[in-house]
């Protein structure tokens, strides 16, 4: 049926981008940030945070990305002397990021939802085959599609950064100086592994994906 290669085409691009943004929300959590203040090779604040102070702010920041307060959750943070933990334009950038995050976020919501329509369609039309070309393809668009990224993440981070973040947000909105909080809670080697990270994690899910949706051939009896 026409309609069952028009899904398998649908289900094949949606596989990327399930996966990288289950990688980004596994690592979008406080126990991410903790485990990098925590390596021995990680940055100390060149200002003179402590770890604990880092994990507790981290913490802060990133759970106002996933959860419906508003930007008065962060606003309102005051250190030991009374002074406010994030400036107004470091407020602001986090208001945009959330609304990015939130945004991919629905999305992917959609996406999964939508995915599961087309494997239930799949499942009760007996389509087991096109479910494993669906599978299959959509594990090579994503080994593709990563692979490409990781060259790029070896080759030049500095522009992989750089353009993210132009693609997101306003010029000049999300360039802080290195005093800024936000700078010394997620230094440049913080985003560094938090994309090698989700790299790592959608190649490792497009490798299964690929081994497992591949064709077996059947043993011939002498």
């Amino acid at each position: 049926m026409k309609i069952n290669k028009i899904l398998v085409v649908i289900l094949a691009l949606f596989i990327p981008f399930i996966v990288l943004m289950g990688g980004v929300r596994l690592i979008m959590s406080p126990a991410f940030a903790e485990f990098e203040y925590d390596r021995a090779s990680f940055p100390l604040d060149p200002y003179g945070m402590e770890t604990r102070e880092r994990k507790q702010w981290a913490g802060y920041s990133i759970r106002y990305l996933t959860n419906s307060e508003p930007i008065d959750y962060l606003g309102n943070l005051q250190n030991f002397q009374g002074q406010k933990i994030f400036t107004e334009s470091e407020l602001s950038h986090m208001v945009d990021v959330k609304e990015v995050v939130q945004g991919a976020l629905l999305a992917w919501y959609i996406i999964i939802g939508l995915s599961v329509a087309m494997l239930g369609w799949f499942l009760i039309m007996g389509q087991w085959s096109s479910l494993r070309q669906a599978f299959q393809a959509g594990g090579w668009v994503t080994l593709g599609f990563i692979g490409a990224l990781l060259i790029f993440l070896l080759v030049s981070f500095d522009t992989l950064f750089d353009s993210f973040h132009r693609l997101f947000f306003a010029d000049g909105t999300w360039l802080f100086d290195q005093s800024s909080t936000l700078i010394r809670l997620f230094p440049f080697v913080f985003w560094r592994d938090a994309f090698a990270l989700v790299l790592i994690f959608a190649l490792v899910v497009g490798v299964l994906l690929v081994l497992l949706t591949r064709k077996r051939k059947l043993k011939t009896v002498a």
